[in-house]
């Protein structure tokens, strides 16, 4: 099966990505839709421009559009591009667990234009794909939180599996998506076995918002392992 894979750099469009390259199928594109609407319903904010480095060294070709991310608007952005490829792939993969606003619209569009869904991650439990990222070898880094008992130290953090338990205890305390599934949380991927270099952050800065006890990790430079000079991350 030729397909496209939605991928932000996060935990679970790369696992997703991961999944479908384990079963055989041929990954033709990465897709990925930069929003400059930080509260998007639909797409992933925090460095987005880190999927084009995440792409070089993956191996596999990037698409990419912008949206302004507006409500509901912002799935015409997302037809545009997959209407661009559509004759190239039999489907499109998505990396949703939970999310029944983002499944149920990516369909809509995905019917549209005579393509199957595919949803590898769809309904399995949190603490499985944890386990299953953390087994594989993927380094997983926290970019933003925004829900009660994930603070500033979070940031910045890459999870291991000690790190993996205190998320896991603040996640039943707190009623926290453990996947983030609800924003609670974001993630970036920077190493792993799909992966030919890692991704080494040279600059960064961490935006915190007091009044509401969110923030983001700002990457402000990286470069692919075994480059010279970092490349500007600004999205």
């Amino acid at each position: 099966m030729k397909v496209a894979v939605l991928f932000s750099g996060g935990k679970d469009s790369t696992l997703a990505l991961y999944d479908c390259l384990q079963k055989g199928m041929e990954v033709r594109y990465l897709v990925s839709i930069f929003s400059q609407n930080p509260e998007s319903y639909m797409f992933h904010y925090p460095n987005m421009s880190m999927a084009i480095m995440l792409s070089l060294s993956a191996g596999i070709k990037l698409v990419t559009k912008k949206t302004e991310g507006e409500k509901e608007k912002e799935l015409e952005d997302l037809k545009k591009v997959l209407e661009s490829i559509k004759d190239e792939v039999d489907g499109i993969v998505v990396g949703a667990i939970a999310s029944r606003y983002q499944k149920e619209r990516i369909q809509k569009v995905c019917k549209s234009l005579g393509l199957k869904m595919v949803a590898p991650l769809w309904g399995k439990r949190p603490e499985v794909l944890w386990k299953r990222i953390l087994d594989e070898g993927f380094e997983v880094m926290i970019t933003s939180v925004s829900a009660d008992g994930l603070g500033k130290e979070w940031l910045g953090k890459v999870i291991d599996k000690k790190g993996l338990e205190k998320l896991k205890k603040v996640a039943g305390k707190r009623k926290i998506h453990l996947s983030g599934e609800g924003g609670e949380f974001e993630t970036l991927v920077i190493n792993g076995p799909i992966f030919k270099r890692k991704l080494e952050i040279t600059s960064s800065e961490i935006e915190w918002d007091r009044k509401t006890d969110s923030g983001r990790f700002v990457i402000k430079d990286a470069k692919l392992e075994g480059e010279e000079k970092a490349q500007v991350a600004a999205d």
